[in-house]
């Protein structure tokens, strides 16, 4: 499953699917919307205000891939790239938890809408007579295209516990037997990724 993006007019691309890649992608991005959650909706007679206000959680998620998707905005007491930080320990987990309980419900409403955008698109498509199609997205499409994919692959790759050292041509991803249960979805770990660098590459001036 190599499917490549090329440029089309306007900033958008264009991709040929077959009928196997189209169920995979919709599948993939069904769960990923059902990891994120369906949202906080405004309860029957509360003011949609007060809701669009409303503050978030202030802790990280429990599941691994939702704490991955949602990660703490300052790492630890060392700060964010190693740099020491005159911080201690306890006033950066204090910090991350104040920006968390103001962003992190827009953040997964933004990574919401990227997912629908997938399921919508893929589900607009008009099939070939050999089940493919061939989609193509604005520029717009692109962009929630982009994010989803870098979404999934986060998702996907926590479940593997995948590192970095798994991921070059001579790393173990590569090397898994057919017998092993994880080889379907490091298969599409790795589709994934190729279709990303596809779309990103396409994009690039």
């Amino acid at each position: 499953m190599a499917g490549h993006f090329e440029a089309t007019p306007g900033g958008g691309a264009a991709v040929a699917l077959d009928e196997v890649e189209i169920s995979i992608l919709r599948s993939l991005a069904v769960q990923l919307l059902e990891l994120i959650g369906p949202g906080d909706q405004p309860a029957e007679g509360e003011d949609p205000l007060a809701a669009l206000f409303a503050e978030g959680p202030s802790k990280p998620p429990a599941d691994p891939a939702l704490a991955r998707l949602f990660p703490d905005a300052y790492g630890g007491p060392e700060g964010v790239g190693g740099v020491t930080k005159p911080e201690g320990e306890q006033e950066l987990r204090e910090r991350s938890a104040e920006f968390r309980r103001f962003t992190e419900m827009d953040l997964r409403s933004g990574k919401r809408d990227d997912a629908l955008a997938v399921v919508r698109t893929l589900d607009a498509l008009s099939p070939a007579p050999d089940g493919g199609a061939v989609l193509t997205l604005t520029g717009d499409e692109c962009l929630n295209w982009l994010r989803s994919l870098n979404d999934l692959r986060l998702t996907i790759g926590t479940r593997l516990e995948v590192s970095d050292e798994d991921q070059g041509e001579e790393g173990s991803l590569y090397r898994l037997p057919d017998t092993d249960p994880r080889k379907p979805m490091v298969m599409a770990y790795l589709w994934l990724g190729a279709l990303q660098e596809s779309l990103v590459e396409t994009l690039m001036p």
